[in-house]
């Protein structure tokens, strides 16, 4: 559906708001970098309290189940609220979230702080994601799909960084982003709202990510390529770090971060060199690059070669990036714009669950039967559904009714 069939709720701007496209962009990337700052702490976390693998990719786990929950009950309130106060909502829970973070002693509450930060990420990403569409129809579903991965990359980097080279290790990273967070909610009073408030907003609060009629057909075709390109983003998330120290025998937070960094930064950038392809080569391009890059990642704990594990990480994270925002720029746009920030939470649910109930599966099986078997077990899987992604969307006709602005580009 075009966006210009409007509700008259929603305020579609009849030109793009650069600034509103800027600030939502820049906020979801500080959201989706607090959230992977933890990664480069989880070892330390590990060593100081002394708990098991299972537990560390279960801290990973219990942050993907906050969020979705957050997802499936206020996934569509922007459409209802606005998406300033949703933003504001959001800001103030990750804040919270982080000074748990600062006071943490203990797992619980480590655990407990991620459960907080995932309710505040879950609150807040379809808002952004809605709000950048409407901001730009061209640029923002390509803003939306490179802000995310390259949040989650910088963030991984910019952690590793302070933990290994700054003092207070477990408390400074966590400061900083409470900072940042602070700057941004001030600078939201700036940014026009988008959407005018209408009633429902309590009912909307009910579990429920909506998948229009429009979208069902175009987004079940996407599923595999989305499901196997955050099935990797979650082990790299969760026990990526673990990997690469074992395989490179250097205990190092920035070299272990190495892998969380690589696979969604690169994903960014093949986001912004791809944003013009149709997004039906985008899914077959990425999910080509995920088949190569597993087995050379496998090749690499094969080897015990961290440069051939990295390389084939790097080629991973293209198609990660590609497969991700193929996918998402073939459903985003065909929902109303009522109806964006529901589908964009039915969409992130399939991203997270994909990430988080593998991950977990993997921290359980490196408990029981090591991280190098399990490593090739999960990167197989990977690799197997990157191939049925592959040879389904190749297969597929394409449809004839698909949007032509989807594709279109505006530098």
């Amino acid at each position: 559906m075009s966006p210009s069939a409007a509700s008259p709720t929603t305020n579609v701007y009849p030109s793009p708001r650069l600034g509103s496209l800027v600030y939502y962009a820049v906020l979801m990337v500080t959201f989706l970098a607090a959230s992977s700052a933890p990664t480069p702490l989880y070892q330390i976390y590990q060593s100081t309290w002394h708990f098991s693998t299972t537990w560390l990719t279960l801290v990973f786990a219990s942050y993907v189940f906050a969020l979705l929950l957050a997802l499936l009950t206020t996934g569509s309130l922007s459409d209802y609220i606005g998406r300033r106060p949703v933003v504001v909502i959001a800001i103030v829970g990750e804040i919270l979230s982080l000074l748990l973070f600062l006071v943490a002693d203990g797992l619980a509450w480590v655990l407990a702080a991620r459960i907080l930060q995932g309710v505040a990420t879950g609150i807040v990403t379809s808002a952004l994601a809605a709000a950048m569409l409407d901001s730009d129809h061209t640029r923002g579903p390509v803003l939306a799909s490179i802000a995310p991965l390259s949040g989650m990359g910088i963030g991984a980097l910019f952690a590793g960084l302070l933990v290994t080279y700054a003092p207070a290790p477990m408390r400074l990273v966590y400061g900083v982003l409470i900072i940042m967070l602070v700057v941004m909610g001030l600078w939201l009073r700036r940014i026009p709202e988008s959407v005018t408030p209408r009633p429902g907003a309590l009912a909307a609060l009910r579990p429920r990510a909506t998948i229009p009629p429009a979208v069902r057909g175009p987004l079940f075709r996407v599923i595999p390529a989305v499901v196997s390109s955050w099935a990797l983003g979650g082990f790299s998330l969760s026990l990526g770090p673990t990997l690469v120290e074992t395989i490179s025998g250097i205990h190092n937070p920035l070299v272990g971060c190495l892998i969380t960094f690589l696979l969604p930064f690169i994903g960014g950038i093949s986001v912004l060199i791809l944003r013009a392809k149709p997004p039906r080569l985008a899914v077959l391009l990425g999910t080509a690059c995920l088949i190569v890059g597993m087995l050379g990642l496998l090749l690499g704990v094969y080897l015990k070669a961290v440069a051939v594990l990295l390389m084939g990480t790097a080629i991973a994270g293209i198609g990660f990036g590609a497969a991700f925002m193929g996918a998402m720029r073939v459903v985003m746009p065909l929902a109303p714009p009522t109806e964006r920030s529901a589908l964009m939470a039915a969409f992130y649910v399939i991203c997270y669950l994909s990430a988080s109930t593998l991950a977990l599966c993997g921290g359980i099986a490196t408990q029981h039967l090591g991280l190098i078997p399990t490593t090739y077990a999960y990167g197989s899987l990977v690799a197997l559904l990157s191939l049925a992604a592959f040879f389904g969307t190749l297969t597929q006709r394409q449809p004839e009714a698909e949007p032509r602005v989807v594709c279109h580009n505006s530098a």
